[in-house]
Order: C-alpha cells, then structure tokens, then sequence
C-alpha cells in the first residue's frame, strides 16, 4: 500500500512538473501584446467591412464615450483581412474577429479567448451564419460588446495599478476610511478633511484627480439620483474651494447621469457627467461610485475628476474610473470585473470549449 501511494505521489509531481513547464514554455514563447489602450483591430474582409454587417460592426466601436464635453469615440479601430493578419499584427492587445460561415454555424454567438497569440490579450470572436443575422445580433448586444472591450481594458489597468500605485492615496484610504485605493501613482498632492480627501497630480498639463468620503448610510432613498448629486455638491462646495471665496465646485446636473451597477458582487451606484467651478471658467468629466460599507452601516464615495482643456479627456478619465474599482471596503478583496460573453480556454494553439 505504501509502495502505491509513492508511485501516485510521483506520477502526481511528474505531471505537475510538465504542467509547469508548459506554462512557462509558454509565457517565454508568446511575445508581448501591442497597441494602445482602447485600441481594437477587426479581422474581417475589406468587402464585408464595407457592407451593412461591417457597418453595423464599426457603428458600435465607434460610439461616444459617454459623460465628457466634448465627443470622443469610443475605441481607436484598425481593420485588416485574415489574409493581412500576419505575425506583426496579431500581437494586437485586443483583437475582434468576425468569422460568417453558413456550412458552419445556424445562429450567431460571441466567445472570447485570452493570450492567443501574445500576452496579455483578448481576442473577441463572433460567428454567424450570414451578414444579416450578424449585423442584427451586433446591433441588438452593442452595449454587451462595448461593455466587455472596456472591462478588458480596465482589468488591464487595474492590474498595472496594482503593481504601481500612488502610495499617498493608499495611505489616506485606509487611515480615513479602512478601505483599499489603489490610484495612478503621479496622483501625489493631497488634502485632508472631514471623512474626506482630495488628491490630486497637481501637474501644470492633464490634472487628474482623486477624492473620496463619506455619509451614513439611511436607506433606498440613499441612492436616488437627486440625494447623490446633492451629497455631492454640499461635500465639493466644502472641500474644493476656488482661488476666490465665492469660487467652488459644483455638479452640472443637466449633463449628469446616474445608475446601479455592480461593484464586487454588490449593488452601487456609478454618477458620470461633468463638473463646474462656479463664479470661474474650470470645469470637465468626472465619474464616482457610490457604495454601502455594511460593516459601518455608511455610503463611501470614490470619484475620479479631470480638468485638461487642453487635452482629449478618454484616457485620463477612464484610467481614473479603473481605480474606482480597486476600491475594497472593509472584509473585502480585489476582484477582476467579470466578463458578460463566455471564454474559451486556449490549449496547445486550439480552443477548447
């Protein structure tokens, strides 16, 4: 019996040990992705990019990022052929492929896999019978698609904010609230308040911002859209003052929009618009979660705020919103966001269902 157990015992290390360096194999044999952030590349025909499907595709990329002053689409896209997709270009980041084969496929689905071709990288596929079921599906799960590409995309920041992250603010979350933060590491400055603080990059080009705070916690009428905004004029006008006394920040509540989402498994609630100096001419983007620390029986805000007006406000405001959700409340963990389109695991260059 002993002379069993050691046998499976080895056999078990043997096959752990391959398994490893297989993995390793593979992380030293895929190089590392390309292309920027909110950056996708479309493996579809230049005559079928061209056509309604194709359209119907690009519509969806091509979409508004909601809650800035200025338009600003949503994702930078580039487009080749399967036969163009070469070894210089599928090292992409984030990849779409659209696969239309009626010998194939009776209806249309989406999947996606990871680290195909390189690493880190999602490749988003979506099969169809024909053109017209495609562009109908696209139409119909636009705001799946977008939602996922931008999840992608945030995980990805999270990840590296993870590994570098402003230590001020870290330190100010949880001596303040107990809670985890982790923000863009330029974000160095800071103020200090009642259950709040204001930090700040303090940079002369690109200022972006965090700040958080607090208020107790007083039922479903907590989270409705006019006692949001109002918490949120009465903590800014107290904290954030201009350079003149009758200067403060303020909400533009006709650009404003406020909805429950899901933060960690939990319901909150995420306020995007824009954002005013009063009596001054500042102003730009922010976006806020809004989320219920059961332990303290209270409301604990984070919010991301950008004044550029010199500058396209995409990618700062998003990188501000992906350190939104690094935000841990008390007995909580970091999470990845999760995906809302199934994935296929890749092994051995196939997918595996």
């Amino acid at each position: 019996m002993k002379r069993k157990l050691e046998c499976r015992w080895a056999l078990w290390c043997g096959v752990w040990m391959v398994v490893t360096l297989l993995a390793a194999c593979d992380r030293l044999t895929k190089p590392t992705s390309s292309g920027r952030p909110y950056e996708v590349l479309v493996v579809v025909d230049d005559q079928l990019w061209q056509r309604p499907a194709g359209r119907a595709l690009f519509d969806v990329l091509d979409t508004d990022v909601p809650g800035l002053p200025q338009p600003e689409r949503s994702f930078r896209i580039s487009q080749t052929t399967q036969k163009r997709f070469s070894q210089v270009l599928n090292i992409f980041r984030t990849i779409i492929k659209v696969d239309i084969d009626p010998t194939q496929y009776t209806q249309t689905k989406m999947k996606f896999t990871r680290d195909v071709y390189a690493r880190p990288q999602v490749v988003l596929t979506i099969q169809s019978p024909n053109e017209k079921d495609f562009a109908a599906f696209v139409k119909k799960n636009s705001r799946s698609i977008i939602d996922f590409l931008v999840k992608v995309e945030m995980n990805r920041q999270i990840n590296e904010l993870e590994e570098k992250h402003s230590e001020a603010v870290s330190q100010l979350a949880e001596e303040i609230f107990k809670c985890q933060l982790w923000a863009p590491a330029e974000i160095k400055s800071y103020k200090k308040g009642k259950d709040f603080f204001w930090a700040s990059s303090n940079t002369a080009s690109g200022l972006v911002n965090i700040c958080m705070y607090s208020y107790p916690y007083e039922g479903p009428r907590t989270f409705n859209k006019q006692y949001v905004l109002a918490k949120r004029d009465s903590v800014m006008k107290a904290n954030i003052p201009g350079t003149e006394p009758r200067m403060y920040m303020a909400t533009d509540t006709l650009c404003t929009s406020v909805k429950p989402i899901t933060v960690k498994g939990e319901y909150a609630m995420e306020t995007r618009g824009l954002w005013k100096m009063e009596h001054d001419a500042m102003g730009g983007p922010f976006v806020s979660h809004s989320r219920v620390d059961t332990l303290n029986n209270r409301v604990v805000v984070a919010e991301g705020f950008v004044y550029a007006p010199e500058k396209m406000k995409r990618g700062l405001i998003r990188r501000l919103e992906a350190a939104l959700y690094t935000l841990c409340l008390p007995g909580e963990q970091a999470r990845e966001l999760k995906a809302s389109i199934p994935e296929v695991s890749v092994v051995a260059g196939k997918e595996q269902e």
